[in-house]
């Protein structure tokens, strides 16, 4: 049996080229997703829990971050879904997954080593949302988003060197900077891309 060759021509190279960059655009449009989600979710999170213990003197107020259980199951199932559903599966695309999944495992153990102590893990979460979406950013080749990483950077130690009064807004200032800005651009731009 022969191995007969097909010559590509030039349109079907450019159709291939614009393919992948349609597939590209799918997973770039995942990555806004979980950007804008998680954005709202943490400032309406951590502005409830300002605004119920400065006004209210609750003092249970941290009890809105429960909300973040059924926010990592929606993202968890979104992303599978998603998932499924492309066609095609990059290098890239598994160590932007990976590296996400590894924040939020250090997530989970730095809310188990300060379980006694929640009201000065502000600084070390946005020291930590910094780097995947830094990494992020870079993979995407999307400066708004690596800008977001510098961000939460810049926000960790605002949060570790202001009083009690600022230091809660570092939170929801940094969701604005890092994640809602940088997603809404990057959805604009698949959204226009797709035109």
């Amino acid at each position: 049996m022969e191995n007969q060759e097909k010559m590509m021509t030039g349109e079907d190279s450019l159709k291939i080229i614009k393919e992948m960059i349609n597939k590209t655009q799918v997973n770039i449009r995942q990555g806004s997703f979980h950007l804008l989600f998680w954005g709202w979710l943490i400032v309406l999170c951590s502005l409830s829990e300002y605004l119920l213990y400065k006004f209210t003197n609750f003092e249970e107020a941290y009890l809105v971050w429960l909300l973040v259980i059924p926010g990592v199951l929606v993202s968890l199932v979104y992303g599978y879904i998603v998932g499924r559903k492309a066609k095609v599966y990059t290098y890239a695309d598994m160590i932007n997954m990976w590296t996400w999944i590894g924040f939020l495992i250090a997530m989970i153990i730095l809310f188990v080593i300060q379980s006694n102590d929640m009201g000065s893990v502000a600084p070390y979460i946005l020291m930590l949302a910094g780097l995947p979406t830094f990494v992020s950013g870079i993979i995407l080749k999307f400066r708004p988003l690596v800008l977001g990483g510098i961000s939460f950077w810049l926000f960790a130690l605002l949060a570790n060197f202001t009083g009690p009064s600022v230091s809660p807004l570092a939170v929801p200032l940094a969701m604005l900077t890092g994640y809602l800005i940088p997603g809404y651009m990057l959805k604009r731009k698949v959204d226009y891309d797709s035109i």
